[in-house]
């Protein structure tokens, strides 16, 4: 199935972008001059929102979005569910003579309520305690989609608890630009009005044939492959990569591409993963909250497009085992409002003292908070893949490459650094160009990557939201920036004090620094002599969200309660407990109705068959059926052993009440280990029983049929 896109079907790119977006230009050309300033004064340097200006918004966006052919409006918000969330109101108001008007007022556009007891809440609300607000984001642009006006909101209980994603998101980009200015100003910058955290997630995600996965249920109940042994062929030829994108899948990429112009999201790059039918995209660079709201609106037309295309888009984090899982690369900087890249180093890192300020704290923060980014990046699916040979281990390390790496140690230790720069890259054919040589290469196996001008987080997961990872990021970098405001301000010599913080800093953290193979044992070694972490799973990274020193930095800069924390780790828990049981109970399932009765029905062929023969009086051929049959028994009967195992500790696993970190472990320690272990029979019966009576599509077929 293929349904062809052709911009020259429609209109051109420059036409077609952003033209579901209530942008700043649609905003400038219908709204009245004074109420476009308020907007923009608010939406640019925080100023209180005034409903006046609000109502004028209000009946501006209605007109726009009906005369696109939009009926209804919805607030748009993301939850604790890491997903969004959306509920649909009609435009219409009814009048007295039986007739509807359309109307929608600055009340609407402001705030709306949602149910707050059908969202995870770690406990902040009781379930008989429904009420919560939506709040209107102004910093996001109001966009279309499938006939409804999309308002993106905050989304907090009745009593002002954080019920979302965003809220501190927001919070925390406030926050960051606040200490990045105090830091600004004691180098003497006095024009800059604000510092904009920058971020770029590139996506991958795998394809799948629609009619394919309807026969698997592990994907549509859980969105990875319980059962499946390896594919004769899967990445090891590394031909995937790169390589020429099939007709099938640059039909979708292009519908893809397309409705997310439409949208306002920047989709620039688009390309074959190292595994088999996996893919990336990547956009442009955006303020971290729209990046993260651009980044929500991917994954959700994923999914949307691939349907179109006789396809199915999996976001998990491990869909097969055996084959490279999907990750997120968050890309992350900082940039002023006048256009200075923050993290920009200039020709010589070694004499701009204001980036070696800002790349110190940066090292200092991930030092120092490196359990709360590794906690930023879990979920069940990440544990799959964090450690494997496509991500990095669960250990947080930056790389900085050799030029930044030799200046920080340099410093470390009281010299001097001289000027370097990465030099020419000669060809060898006159034909061909002379590159200009970066100062460092990329370290792909790095988990906190430094990548010329901004950081790359490779840890997060494919399926997540890069909301939390942003918003603590965020908070450990302002944290630190505000030790060394305090540092420099009302100092007569400012670049000799800063020299001493980046010393200090070199000194103390340089442990962090690791330039080399993450993926290697030597590096686990390394890194637990130099006392760095190393959480390996999940429900262990969840304490981390209530430690002490944690709970008071994030309420020191107002970004979560205490209370809110715990609420937050509940859900992590939570979540977890849930993945792990409906895995199980979907492998039971399977493993019952599906694999055991076609392993059944095979060996039952071959004992015919070997009666069969037997009743012609032939002896010599009934050796290899006797002693295949012999095996078919025997992985059946460690497949029911299996099956009863799990059975027996997955009910003990949801009886366990009270302590939800005790539950969570034992669903990690005992559950998901008997999950494997029902695998490992299921896997080895599968390489042996006839293909015609397996009921499951193989790994060859998932892979390869596209």
């Amino acid at each position: 199935m293929s349904n062809k896109v052709n911009l020259t079907d429609v209109e051109g790119v420059d036409v077609v972008f952003g033209s579901n977006v209530f942008s700043d230009a649609v905003m400038k050309e219908r709204l009245p001059k004074q109420i476009y300033k308020a907007l923009k004064k608010t939406i640019d340097e925080g100023a209180p929102l005034d409903p006046n200006v609000a109502e004028v918004v209000a009946n501006a966006l209605k007109d726009w979005a009906i005369e696109k052919g939009a009926t209804h409006f919805t607030h748009w918000f993301q939850p604790m569910t890491g997903l969004t969330a959306e509920k649909h109101d009609a435009f219409i108001s009814p009048t007295s003579d039986g007739r509807v008007i359309l109307g929608f007022s600055g009340k609407e556009l402001i705030k709306g309520e949602p149910d707050a007891s059908s969202f995870p809440s770690g406990g902040l609300r009781a379930t008989f305690e429904a009420r919560g607000y939506t709040a209107w984001d102004v910093t996001s642009p109001a966009f279309l989609k499938e006939k409804s006006l999309y308002i993106p909101t905050v989304f907090v209980s009745y009593t002002g608890e954080v019920l979302d994603k965003k809220t501190p998101l927001l919070r925390s980009v406030e926050v960051l630009s606040k200490q990045a200015l105090r830091v600004l100003r004691a180098f003497g910058n006095n024009t800059t009005k604000k510092v904009i955290a920058t971020v770029g997630p590139e996506q991958e995600y795998f394809l799948v044939d629609k009619e394919l996965y309807e026969q698997r249920r592990d994907l549509i109940l859980t969105g990875r492959t319980l059962f499946g042994a390896p594919s004769p062929k899967g990445q090891e030829l590394e031909d995937q990569y790169f390589g020429t994108i099939k007709e099938r899948v640059a039909d979708f990429m292009q519908e893809l591409d397309i409705e997310l112009w439409k949208l306002g999201v920047s989709s620039k790059t688009k390309h074959n993963e190292v595994a088999p039918a996996q893919y990336e995209i990547a956009p442009v660079f955006n303020d971290v909250n729209v990046g993260t709201d651009h980044n929500q609106l991917v994954m959700e037309t994923l999914k949307k497009v691939a349907l179109h295309h006789g396809l199915v888009a999996l976001i998990h984090e491990k869909p097969y085992a055996g084959v490279n899982g999907s990750g997120k690369h968050n890309n992350w900087s900082m940039s002023t409002n006048d256009g200075e890249n923050l993290l920009e180093p200039g020709e010589t890192p070694q004499s701009n003292a204001q980036f070696l300020v800002f790349l110190a704290a940066i090292v200092k923060a991930v030092d120092v908070y490196a359990d709360l980014l590794r906690v930023s990046a879990a979920n069940p699916g990440n544990d799959h893949r964090l450690g494997a040979n496509e991500a990095p281990p669960a250990i947080i390390s930056i790389f900085l490459g050799d030029q930044l790496t030799e200046i920080l140690e340099k410093l470390a230790k009281g010299g001097k650094v001289g000027a370097k720069n990465g030099g020419e890259l000669k060809l060898g054919a006159s034909t061909l160009p002379v590159l200009p040589k970066d100062n460092t290469d990329r370290n792909r196996t790095s988990p906190f990557a430094f990548t010329g001008n901004k950081f790359e987080f490779r840890m997060v997961g494919s399926s997540q939201s890069v909301a939390g990872p942003n918003f603590v990021l965020n908070t450990i970098v302002a944290e630190v920036l505000s030790e060394i405001a305090g540092q420099l301000e009302g100092k007569k010599d400012v670049n000799a004090e800063a020299q001493k913080i980046v010393q200090k800093i070199a000194k103390d953290h340089g442990r962090v620094i690791f330039n080399g193979n993450n993926y290697t044992d030597e590096w686990v070694q390394t890194a637990e002599k130099r006392g760095l972490l190393n959480i390996r799973s999940t429900v262990e990274s969840v304490p981390v969200l209530t430690a002490k020193k944690n709970v008071q930095l994030f309420e020191k800069h107002g970004i979560l309660t205490k209370t809110e924390l715990e609420a937050r780790a509940e859900i992590v828990l939570e979540n977890y407990i849930k993945t792990i049981n409906i895995e199980a109970l979907t492998a039971l399932e399977m493993a019952k109705r599906q694999i055991l009765p076609a392993g059944i029905a095979f060996a039952t062929e071959v004992a015919q068959s070997i009666n069969s023969v037997k009743a012609t009086g032939v002896k010599a051929v009934t050796g290899a059926q006797e002693e295949l049959l012999k095996e078919v028994s025997d992985t059946l009967a460690s497949l029911k052993k299996n099956i009863n195992a799990l059975e027996k500790v997955q009910a003990k696993a949801e009886n366990l009440h009270g302590d939800t970190y005790k539950q969570a472990l034992f669903y990690k320690d005992s559950v998901f280990t008997a999950v494997n272990a029902l695998r490992a029979a299921a896997d080895k019966l599968e390489t042996v029983v006839d293909k015609d009576l397996w009921p499951l599509p193989t790994y060859a077929d998932l892979l390869f049929n596209l």
